[in-house]
């Protein structure tokens, strides 16, 4: 019997493990999430969660103090969803993250939800044409599990025009 320690997980190792909890955390609550969402304004929300009532969440994953640190355009998620989630895992500094937004803690393949977002709704216009682009990017994503060739014929074509 070995009393090694288990390797420290690198960050993209951790981020996947967030990320993938706060997957199944979405998916446990009836929520659709759809990960590395394009958003209108030219950000990618790490998970773009559609929402039983029809809203919206944006979960934005941080692996360490660093990545939240060094990265500031979490508010600007703000505009395309009704709630704002973090996710970190245990040994993340949590005094470190704002309380108007939500918070997920993981270990493992588990979150547990340590503070609720609050809502701030989405107006109608804008909730519409985000259901769309939600519905394409999802269907596409669908399209490419069940046709791999086609949807690389696809893309093949997009880039020769």
């Amino acid at each position: 019997m070995s009393l090694a320690l288990p390797p420290i997980p690198t960050i993209p190792e951790r981020t996947l493990s967030v990320c993938r909890a706060a997957a199944r955390f979405c998916a446990q609550r009836g929520w659709a999430p759809v990960r590395e969402m394009p958003l209108p304004n030219g950000r990618r929300a790490d998970i773009l969660a559609l929402l039983p009532d029809g809203g919206f969440a944006v979960v934005e994953v941080k692996s360490c103090a660093r990545d939240f640190l060094s990265d500031g355009k979490w508010p600007e998620y703000r505009d395309f969803c009704d709630r704002l989630y973090f996710a970190v895992d245990l040994d993340f500094p949590e005094t470190l993250l704002p309380e108007e937004v939500g918070l997920l803690v993981t270990e493992g393949p588990d979150a547990t939800l340590v503070r609720e977002a609050p809502t701030h709704p989405l107006a109608p216009a804008r909730r519409r044409a985000l259901l769309h682009r939600y519905a394409m990017v999802a269907a596409g994503r669908l399209a490419g599990l069940q046709d791999p060739a086609g949807q690389a014929e696809i893309r093949a074509a997009l880039r020769a025009e």
